[in-house]
């Protein structure tokens, strides 16, 4: 219960700090990516502070086994740069691009009730449950 609990308010941080940071109004993301017209550089300051943090946290706990939280910590160990990996940055990116959303500040806007992010978020799970069917029909 107390895992579930801390899951939730973890997660309240990260949408707080998403809405906080402009990172859920998907014309931030298209002013970001737009670099020939009205260039928006703030999206590059939220992605600098995330991949710092992450880089501490990631030295940090790169030898634990087990989260804070108790959670087993499993971490790739491929190097390679493959196929799928291209194909699926691709896809990401450029979903990214035209609609100006990510999964994580698509979720956190669904509490604004716009249909453009309720048709994101079908997609985004449509997209995910392909990818697992095509998985499980591929390994086997």
């Amino acid at each position: 219960m107390i895992r579930r609990i801390s899951e939730f308010f973890i997660g309240l941080v990260f949408g707080f700090g998403l809405l906080i940071s402009g990172m859920t109004d998907p014309g931030k993301v298209i002013g970001f990516l737009d670099v020939t017209g009205s260039w928006d550089p703030s999206l590059a300051f939220v992605m600098g502070g995330a991949v710092l943090l992450s880089f501490f946290a990631f030295r940090i706990s790169r030898n634990w086994t087990a989260s804070l939280m108790g959670r087993v910590i499993i971490l790739s160990d491929l190097k390679m740069i493959d196929l799928k990996l291209i194909l699926g940055s691709a896809l990401f990116g450029i979903g990214w691009g035209l609609s100006g959303f990510c999964p994580g500040p698509a979720i956190v806007s669904l509490a604004t009730g716009e249909i453009k992010t309720l048709i994101f978020v079908i997609a985004m799970v449509a997209g995910m449950g392909l990818e697992k069917t095509y998985q499980r029909f591929h390994q086997a």
